[in-house]
């Protein structure tokens, strides 16, 4: 199989699985017990917590371990908005449905959620920003890069926007996490989430940084484990796993872009030269380095997954997260985009893990797929195929 879906999920370093192997077998105390076993599974968090700080510059105190990217955002939106009089909230329309679907909820008990648009490229324009910021607001809350197309949105100027007025801004940086570099000091954000699975970690954790001297309520009530913000049992495994893969991440950082940079170019490069009636979605430069969205006119990107499926290659039409509620994409609807050309669209993403083989392979199945899916659509004698 050539594996093309790591915005979904990515494989699980050796190394990662290798660091978490004790906590299974003999180091499998509870963090919170005092003796010997206890203490060793409190220092195995605490080593995760520096890893994960180290990764995004922030201070190992300002990590809350979470189960995940959406618990992390649902953290921020339901932990500041119990605890602010105001009553705002300002993201984006292409946000990911963990930030989209919290939000609904929160409407529902009178919080008011304004969502901005982006241009035909997917990127918020910050005078929009700008234009619905007020006293009232609590939180605004822009994805640091789509899910979908890739696109990276100009961060540092929302937060200096946000601050003008006051007002907190939190990232979701689930997919950024690992492919280009994060700074949470220099980019001034308040709060910043973040998944493990994204970059080569165990599934079911993640973390979400809490600017020194910002409070927010609990969501999970209990033990009063993570300093009162998260009770519960840690997960002592997965948060060590969680740990070593930012530490590999941070270490191999400059040659994992480079590499997966050079290898979407050449993907990008051959789908547009060797198939007809073919669309790169999203913007080119303020973009993912291993992301590639494409539309091919005529074809159903369900039958195009299908199809290469059968061919041994995973690939995906847009947040796999979503899959199952069988809607068509708000991200590409936000962007102008018709049924015909959201119905067409196929994301294949990189990994490091990836290839130069992976890649040729798939252009070449890619080829023949499209053509034998052409053949047979009803919009053949449109296009000039």
């Amino acid at each position: 199989m050539i594996y093309l879906d790591n915005a979904a999920s990515t494989q699980i370093h050796e190394d990662v699985i290798n660091s978490m192997l004790p906590f299974f077998k003999e180091q499998y105390g509870n963090p919170s017990s005092i003796h010997r076993y206890g203490r060793q599974s409190r220092k195995a968090i605490e080593k995760a917590r520096k890893q994960i700080a180290q990764l995004i510059n922030a201070e190992p105190s300002e990590i809350l371990i979470t189960s995940g990217g959406t618990e992390s955002n649902t953290t921020v939106l339901h932990g500041l908005t119990s605890k602010s009089s105001k009553g705002k909230i300002i993201t984006s329309s292409i946000e990911h449905d963990a930030i989209l679907e919290p939000c609904k909820k929160l409407e529902k008990y009178g919080v008011v959620v304004e969502y901005l648009p982006v241009n035909d490229s997917g990127i918020v324009e910050p005078s929009s920003l700008e234009q619905k910021i007020s006293d009232d607001t609590t939180l605004v809350s822009i994805m640091f890069a789509n899910n979908e197309i890739g696109t990276i949105q100009p961060i540092s100027e929302f937060a200096k926007i946000s601050h003008s007025h006051q007002v907190p801004f939190h990232t979701d940086a689930v997919q950024a996490i690992g492919k280009v570099p994060i700074d949470v000091k220099a980019m001034n954000v308040d709060f910043l989430s973040i998944s493990s699975h994204k970059l080569n970690g165990p599934k079911g954790v993640g973390a979400l940084y809490i600017r020194k001297g910002l409070e927010i309520d609990p969501v999970i009530l209990g033990g009063g484990q993570e300093h009162g913000l998260r009770s519960g049992t840690e997960n002592v495994a997965s948060i060590v796993g969680f740990g070593k893969a930012c530490e590999i991440a941070k270490t191999n950082l400059d040659s994992n872009m480079s590499k997966m940079l050079s290898l979407r170019d050449d993907l990008i490069q051959k789908v547009t030269d060797e198939i007809p009636e073919v669309t790169v979605n999203g913007d080119l430069k303020s973009r993912l380095p291993n992301n590639a969205h494409f539309t091919f006119l005529g074809v159903n990107g369900e039958d195009l997954i299908i199809k290469l499926d059968e061919h041994g290659i995973a690939a995906s039409t847009g947040s796999a997260c979503s899959v199952n509620t069988q809607k068509a994409s708000h991200v590409l609807q936000a962007m102008g985009f018709s049924h015909e050309q959201i119905t067409g669209s196929l994301r294949l993403t990189i990994g490091i893990f990836n290839s130069q083989d992976d890649i040729d392979r798939t252009v070449i199945s890619l080829k023949q797929i499209v053509k034998e899916l052409r053949d047979v659509s009803p919009f053949k004698d449109k296009y000039s195929f």
